[in-house]
């Protein structure tokens, strides 16, 4: 699941407008967005930072988008309304990937109608998860989450929370060789789960790890991040909000003069570059149905990522 605001949360202490005046890179986006087409291509010292999947050397976008609740949404409702510019955020600040999976309601299914309708399909990035158990089951899911996604191939299959991961391997080794889909990668929520997802990925080459992480879930730094690094596997990180409870947390107080520095103009870029700090972190998917939180959590993907020598002379006392 990735890391979605909650529904209900109040305005942020930040209001959009001084947001939009901190941040030209995310006043362009919207401006797109409210056009209702692509902004220009962004100058280079703006553009989207990019890291490279180790396994093929693709340069992957730092900043996605997690589907998880946002897009589970009704066919004609006011939340469904808002999806097309959430994609046009995006893609307009050069990020990439989407992910999804069968648990999350419609959220396969929009999203493959939204990309396409606007025929945006090549610009995307798009994974999603497989979650049951043995072969023929297996086989049907990922069928039907081609079918529902309209990607065929897709871009990343993996097996949610290691659900039957052995059963499954076989069958998602045939579907890569045969083109169908290009990376495979496995899943896990928990840290207390984080012993059976070392013995598998020291058992198994998998191209990319997705995994819980943020200023306040950081127990995969001491063996899964580094373990992922050495493994050659690319990370995609949910949940880099902690749920949305640490953004609630913070929201009241003001940003630390130093967030300037890193071209930081909100707690939810600062967060996300804090996760993007970490070395063997390759994506964060913040999940959302909104445009303008989309457009925020791009622009932590613009400008200066710290290394963890920077977080340790600036630590965040949150």
């Amino acid at each position: 699941m990735s890391g979605a605001r909650d529904k209900s949360d109040p305005p942020a202490a930040m209001t959009r407008a001084e947001f939009l005046r901190r941040a030209a890179g995310a006043a362009t986006i919207l401006a797109a967005v409210a056009l209702g087409r692509h902004a220009a291509p962004a100058a280079a010292a703006t553009a989207m930072q990019t890291r490279p999947i180790p396994s093929s050397g693709q340069r992957l976008p730092v900043i996605g988008l997690g589907t998880y609740q946002g897009f589970d949404v009704a066919a004609g409702s006011a939340e469904y309304a808002r999806l097309p510019a959430v994609l046009q955020a995006l893609f307009a600040a050069g990020g990439a990937v989407i992910d999804s999976s069968p648990m999350y309601g419609r959220a396969e299914a929009v999203t493959g109608e939204l990309l396409a309708a606007a025929g945006s399909r090549p610009k995307a990035f798009v994974a999603t998860k497989l979650w049951t158990r043995g072969r023929a089951a297996g086989l049907r899911q990922m069928q039907e989450s081609l079918r529902l996604l309209r990607a065929d191939p897709l871009d990343l299959m993996q097996v949610h929370n290691l659900m039957d991961w052995r059963g499954h391997l076989p069958s998602l080794r045939e579907w890569k060789a045969a083109g169908r889909i290009r990376y495979i990668g496995i899943t896990h929520y928990s840290a207390h789960a984080y012993a059976e997802l070392a013995a598998a990925m020291r058992a198994e080459r998998f191209d990319f790890l997705q995994i819980n992480y943020s200023h306040d879930e950081r127990e995969a730094e001491r063996l899964i991040l580094p373990l992922a690094a050495e493994r050659g596997m690319a990370v995609l990180v949910n949940r880099p909000f902690g749920g949305g409870g640490l953004l609630r947390r913070v929201r009241s107080r003001p940003l630390p003069g130093w967030a300037a520095e890193i071209g930081a103009a909100s707690w939810a870029q600062l967060l996300l570059k804090f996760v993007l700090g970490h070395p063997a972190v390759s994506c964060a998917i913040p999940g959302t149905g909104r445009p303008e939180h989309m457009a925020e959590n791009a622009g932590a993907g613009i400008g200066p990522i710290p290394d963890a020598a920077f977080w340790r002379r600036h630590p965040l006392d949150i």
